[in-house]
């Protein structure tokens, strides 16, 4: 039995064979799915710790002058400034395809400018960013939207996976164009 193990084990990991690329595959999604991101949710505290972007609601796509000078009126009609936006996490936004690290978190330890995934009833998680306050609910916005969508208005602690603590950036390119060849975004 132990021959055939290690016969196997070097079958996967050194051949150069189309199917041991395939078992090689198979064997790193299987490890991440089931034992990875499963630690992960443990150590983070939240069912969701990784994520990757899909849209662009977050991008600036121009540095942070040009960014608030074309947003600014926005965010100061609601009470957010230029010098508070600056000390916000991620104050340039993020991009399609980077991977964004979440630690799970409750609604009363959440401050305006964090950017935060939440569950909307009937959507997909979204990410986007703390811009209202409101005792027992909050409101986000994505940075690169024009407006405040519905459904952003009032979320609630049991919406609420994670809040982002870093990125990394295009990472998340690999769920990205495998969603697209499958016509999910």
């Amino acid at each position: 039995m132990k021959h055939k193990l290690k016969k196997f084990w070097n079958f996967v990991w050194h051949d150069d064979s189309l199917l041991s690329l395939a078992l090689s595959a198979i064997l790193i999604i299987i490890f991440g799915k089931f034992i990875l991101y499963p630690i992960l949710g443990i150590i983070f505290g939240t069912a969701l710790p990784i994520v990757a972007v899909v849209s662009d609601s977050m991008e600036h796509n121009v540095d942070f002058e040009t960014w608030w000078s074309d947003n600014s009126e926005y965010y100061e009609e609601i009470g957010i400034e230029k010098l508070e936006f600056e000390s916000y996490i991620l104050r340039n936004g993020f991009n399609k395809g980077d991977v964004i690290i979440l630690k799970g978190i409750n609604l009363e330890d959440i401050n305006r400018g964090d950017i935060i995934v939440f569950q909307s009833r009937g959507h997909e998680p979204i990410i986007h960013r703390v811009i209202e306050l409101s005792g027992n609910s909050i409101g986000t916005k994505g940075d690169n939207n024009p407006r405040q969508l519905i459904f952003e208005k009032n979320i609630y602690d049991d919406e609420i996976i994670g809040k982002t603590i870093f990125k990394i950036p295009l990472l998340g390119w690999v769920k990205v164009v495998f969603m697209q060849v499958l016509g999910q975004i």
